[in-house]
């Protein structure tokens, strides 16, 4: 067991709490494999994506592709149109934690590399999203994980003491930024593996 006395629980969002996949509305818009996978390697990349989580407009990110692949727009604007199928449900078993530690009165607050726009989205499609203390979303700060800086914002902006938070993300890398900026942080696999991960701090459910 950890003899770290964890007072500060943030969960990550995607992967963690919903389920997210870009390509799921693009096996309608793109059928075949080849081409889509082709889009995503070259247009719609996760290099431009990340843009927007960083705070970049959609319409500005749309306009750059668009000028580059006229061919594509509408497949280009489908991105945003369609977001809502890429996040199709929640990890309900992982919320039903999460929910737990907030009945039992820890202090959750929750940490995302999120497009400003979406997440507000995302909070009316998974109203649990706001059952947390607050939010840092990247794209609100302008400040992206890894880099060692959100994690200090967030921990800034929440009054969190870095050697008593615990970070849950499913990146290693946003896990290793968190433990650099002095946080203890765990990989998300699966719920039941978060289970034993809390448990290891003393954090029983």
């Amino acid at each position: 067991m950890s003899s770290a006395n964890i007072r500060h629980i943030v969960f990550d969002i995607g992967k963690v709490l919903i389920h997210y996949d870009p390509r799921l509305p693009y096996c309608r818009i793109i059928p075949d494999e080849a081409e889509r996978n082709w889009f995503f390697a070259n247009v719609c990349t996760h290099d431009w994506n990340v843009e927007q989580d960083r705070g970049r407009s959609w319409e500005e990110a749309e306009d750059m592709l668009i000028r580059a692949h006229p061919d594509r727009e509408d497949q280009i604007r489908s991105f945003r149109k369609c977001w809502h199928e890429m996040v199709p449900h929640a990890y309900v078993e992982t919320v039903s934690l999460m929910e737990g530690l907030i009945n039992e009165g820890r202090d959750v607050t929750m940490l995302t590399n999120f497009a400003s726009d979406t997440f507000r989205e995302a909070q009316k499609l998974y109203p649990f999203l706001t059952l947390p203390r607050g939010v840092t979303v990247s794209g609100d700060v302008g400040l992206i994980k890894p880099e060692v800086a959100i994690y200090r914002a967030h921990a800034k902006a929440f009054d969190l003491d870095p050697a008593a938070t615990l970070f849950i993300d499913d990146s290693m890398p946003n896990v290793e930024g968190a433990r650099s900026a002095g946080w203890h942080a765990v990989h998300f696999t699966d719920p039941e593996k978060l289970k034993v991960d809390l448990a290891c701090y003393g954090i029983q459910h």
